[in-house]
């Protein structure tokens, strides 16, 4: 039988270089959550404010526009391991000047940036590379669910227990904690990950991948697919003022903000094991709606538990996320992924994070973080629908090819 000749998701492990790839990721990750739950108790119990809240989380993803759109170009230009480690190297001294006790807010918020824009270029390396290392598109695909759940483990492992740790040791502790895992991860990667020589010849234009993303309809839908993360991402911006509103402690923060990416790793895991690639391909549409319906039952105004079996729920479906990007990467040459893949993940986190600061404006002006939740999943479903019939329109035809 054909399913029972795909590899499994351990084949990938075999690869020495996605090994150390993933080990660097991963470990640097649960440094970062406990970063973001660090900022968003900082700031709502300095401010109160669950529009400031909101903000500041979304500082930790709008960098990526210029950052994504022209730093990632790095990854094509140069040789991709020299700019995944001195991306992870400038990250590492960001954050722990962050450390230090008694920044100020706005000084916090400026690194913040700053690192971000840092991370731009790194990221597009570490994706571009993963890609690289793999010959085989099916063990690639692989690769990426190892990458997912693993990945959303790291998250679930920094946010659930990110609330109890700020808590005792402060936010200084769990920000040096941040820049350790950078520094680290610079050091497996320099000395496990084979040197290659830069993609391209560098004699395109900084922002040819734009065109060549939105100018090719396979690559576009894929595109809008990613976006809808947008509206799913609201209730992370709001997890202060969630947990405000249903009266539980600060420790919940974490809690919500990992329901969802425990949820991502079920998803991921039984989209690997009892999906074929073909079957998550189709199945794209629906499960981009799925999310959406788990947010609009916010208006029930749910309490804790059911709150927390909602958001697992949609980042479980949203574990399609994998399938899109893994697609998207495979679709374009090796010259351009650095710069088409840093497009594709601007528009990701860009989306994230103009979501969430809708999400908090919402709440001030609704006056409650779960109806804000609602309207998003509302917003989104109707979003959902109008992307899964264009994929429908193209699912199964070649794609257009891209001009190296």
């Amino acid at each position: 039988m054909k399913m029972n000749a795909a590899p499994r998701m351990t084949a990938a492990l075999a690869n020495r270089e996605f090994r150390a790839l993933w080990l660097a990721e991963v470990q640097s990750l649960i440094g970062d959550q406990l970063t973001i739950v660090a900022l968003a108790i900082l700031v709502y119990d300095r401010t109160g404010s669950a529009l400031l809240s909101a903000v500041v989380y979304s500082l930790t993803f709008l960098p990526a526009l210029a950052g994504g759109l022209g730093l990632s170009q790095l990854a094509d230009r140069f040789p991709r391991r020299t700019v995944l480690v001195v991306s992870s190297l400038i990250q590492g001294v960001l954050i722990a000047i962050m450390a230090i006790p008694g920044a100020p807010l706005a000084l916090l918020c400026g690194l913040v940036v700053l690192a971000r824009l840092a991370n731009a270029p790194g990221n597009a390396a570490q994706n571009a590379l993963t890609r690289e290392v793999f010959t085989d598109d099916d063990l690639y695909l692989k690769s990426q669910d190892i990458r997912g759940i693993s990945t959303n483990t790291a998250m679930l492992l920094g946010l659930a227990g990110g609330g109890l740790l700020v808590s005792q040791v402060g936010a200084s502790w769990a920000l040096a904690l941040d820049a350790a895992t950078f520094l680290l991860s610079a050091a497996v990667v320099r000395f496990s990950v084979s040197r290659r020589a830069a993609a391209s010849d560098g004699n395109g234009s900084w922002f040819g991948a734009v065109k060549q993303v939105f100018g090719n309809r396979h690559l576009r839908v894929l595109v809008w697919f990613s976006w809808l993360v947008g509206l799913a991402v609201v209730p992370e911006g709001l997890a202060a003022p969630l947990a405000a509103e249903m009266g539980v402690g600060k420790q919940a923060v974490g809690w919500l903000l990992a329901a969802d990416p425990l949820g991502f790793v079920i998803g991921a895991f039984l989209l690997s094991r009892f999906v074929s690639a073909e079957q998550r391909r189709k199945l794209l549409g629906v499960l981009a709606a799925l999310p959406m319906v788990a947010l609009i039952a916010f208006a029930l105004k749910p309490g804790l538990i059911p709150a927390l079996l909602l958001l697992a729920a949609a980042g479980a479906a949203g574990a399609y996320l994998i399938t899109v990007s893994a697609t998207f990467i495979t679709w374009v040459p090796n010259e351009l992924r650095g710069g088409a893949g840093g497009v594709y993940r601007t528009g990701l986190r860009v989306a994230q994070g103009i979501g969430a600061g809708l999400g908090g404006l919402a709440a001030d002006r609704l006056g409650a973080a779960t109806s804000a939740i609602a309207l998003a999943g509302v917003i989104g479903l109707l979003l959902a629908v109008l992307v899964a019939l264009s994929w429908g329109h193209i699912n199964g035809s070649s794609p257009e090819p891209l001009l190296s």
